[in-house]
């Protein structure tokens, strides 16, 4: 269902609003280049600086333009159980083909908590959920049991792991099988996570490599070992570089070096240093993408 290199898509922005236009261009870039899927409205496309309008709007686009070519994913997670039925209820209703729901942060929830957030959410609508498990920005971890428990509900089918911990793979590998989706939000460690168990990553390298990582992700789905390691050695330097600064200063950086975006983020994210800047730069020329 999901698989492959998916992006986690940076949002656009010219003068302090979206720039639509830059917008578009990168959901066809994407579908042009291999990409299997768009995650729109994420962390890496700045949600938290989203006003409701605009993470609708997002959405909406994303899934106009890509128009069933490629799934889209949509981010509409919150640390309140009613404002994610929300957001979740308008991405089905504008056609998106599944919803990436974050684990809520900062209120800090048992997992009892979890259990009852990702549930209501569940039943209130009819499209594929993937958790979001990312323990190092929202504080809170979700157990393989709790993912077990949610596993057997009706739209639950995977998760977007950022825990950093590959032993966590094998773990709901085994308690939940084959059928559990498994998808890497750490590029760094994705070459791993496929080779334990995953099938795919929602990356944040994607948005400035699409065709690289597409193959990369290609090549570990076929087994093919030797290539999936020489892209990754090339991918490798980038992947190291875009987390620097806070994401999604660095890979926006790289995106204007492409001409695929400005390099404006919101505050109280910032331009990255012109440190940083030498650093993206030369993982692009090493990716051979500048």
């Amino acid at each position: 269902m999901f698989k492959g290199s998916i992006v986690a898509l940076i949002t656009p922005f010219k003068n302090g609003v979206m720039d639509v236009d830059k917008y578009v261009s990168l959901v066809h870039h994407h579908i042009s280049s291999g990409t299997k899927g768009l995650v729109p409205a994420g962390t890496t496309g700045e949600s938290p600086t989203l006003d409701h309008n605009e993470h609708k709007k997002v959405i909406e686009i994303a899934v106009k333009e890509s128009n069933g070519k490629i799934p889209v994913i949509a981010g509409t997670g919150s640390n309140s159980t009613a404002e994610a039925i929300e957001l979740s209820k308008h991405a089905e209703a504008s056609g998106a083909d599944g919803l990436l729901i974050v684990t809520p942060y900062y209120n800090k929830p048992t997992q009892e908590g979890l259990f009852q957030h990702y549930k209501t959410i569940n039943d209130n609508v009819g499209i594929p959920i993937i958790i979001y498990n990312i323990p190092p920005r929202s504080v809170i971890d979700m157990s393989v049991d709790t993912m077990a428990r949610l596993f057997e509900l009706k739209n639950i089918v995977g998760v977007k792991d950022a825990t950093a911990d590959l032993n966590r793979v094998d773990q709901q590998l085994k308690k939940m099988g084959p059928e559990f989706i498994q998808l890497s939000g750490e590029d760094g460690t994705a070459l791993e996570f496929n080779n334990r168990g995953g099938v795919g990553c929602i990356s944040v390298t994607a948005n400035v490599a699409a065709k690289l990582c597409s193959e990369f992700q290609e090549a570990c789905l076929k087994k093919d070992n030797k290539k999936a390691k020489e892209i990754n050695k090339k991918l490798m330097p980038l992947n190291k570089s875009l987390f620097i600064e806070s994401n999604p200063s660095p890979v926006k950086y790289a995106a204007s070096l492409l001409n695929l975006s400005s390099d404006e983020v919101r505050l109280p994210l910032v331009k990255v240093t012109e440190k940083t800047k030498k650093e993206v730069e030369k993982a692009l020329k090493i990716a051979n993408l500048l």
